[in-house]
């Protein structure tokens, strides 16, 4: 019976792969990715590969334009994207489609699963949870992302500068995604809050050159993680200084 599952494969480390995640990828009819507009492999294509048994990867471009608020053209364009899909499913295969991070956090797994359901009500869609960038971050860095009553805030900074600096007087902890291209905005606000020591910047995750550190970079790729944390500690349990 055809299916689609939207896995969650991490930030970028294979080894982040979840037991369950691994099963699905080797008894997966086909294996969908995504793709972006120069054709090179992605993050998702280059872990699954660690896993799949046979060549039955099919990347799905997308086309990433400046057409965020248009939900019009964004719907015909995941449309599009879907039809590979769609195509798999009503031949009775079993399909999957590998998205970094989890499948239900920001992710393109949401849009395509919406357009396969517009198309095909009666395809059976589940996820598998993958590892969160600002889990992988906080692992290696020794932080504590909340503890006791702590909130905790999860934006792209894509939202704009002005909710990321409420979001930091408003909340113990601050998780900004997708903020490479504003590093030195989201310098500006951290200090102003007086929250500098509470930072922690993770980029290239899982791969050799990873980047984690306690200090914002001058210059960052979009797909950065920062995180400004009231619980991050040394490794004696103190709270750090």
């Amino acid at each position: 019976m055809s299916k689609l599952i939207g896995l969650g494969v991490g930030p970028g480390d294979p080894d982040y792969v979840t037991v369950k995640g691994v099963k699905a990828i080797k008894v997966a009819d086909v294996i969908f990715v995504p793709v972006g507009n120069t054709g090179d492999p992605g993050y998702a294509e280059e872990i699954v590969r660690h896993y799949a048994p046979r060549d039955n990867i099919v990347r799905l471009p997308f086309e990433l334009g400046n057409w965020a608020d248009d939900y019009e053209e964004r719907r015909l364009a995941w449309d599009e994207a879907a039809k590979p899909v769609i195509e798999a499913l009503n031949e009775g295969k079993q399909c999957l489609f590998a998205t970094i991070g989890d499948p239900n956090v920001y992710a393109t797994f949401t849009y395509l699963a919406r357009a396969v359901s517009r198309a095909r009500p009666e395809t059976e869609i589940e996820t598998i949870p993958g590892i969160m960038a600002m889990q992988a971050v906080a692992s290696a860095s020794g932080t504590v992302i909340c503890e006791d009553r702590q909130t905790v805030a999860l934006m792209p900074l894509t939202l704009g500068m002005p909710a990321y600096v409420d979001a930091l007087e408003t909340h113990d902890t601050v998780v900004a995604y997708k903020g490479g291209r504003k590093i030195s905005e989201i310098r500006d606000a951290v200090a102003n809050a007086g929250r500098l020591n509470d930072v922690v910047f993770g980029a290239k995750l899982g791969h050799p050159d990873q980047v984690v550190t306690r200090n914002l970079p001058d210059e960052a790729p979009y797909l950065s993680t920062v995180i400004v944390s009231r619980g991050r500690l040394h490794l004696d349990g103190h709270e750090a200084s």
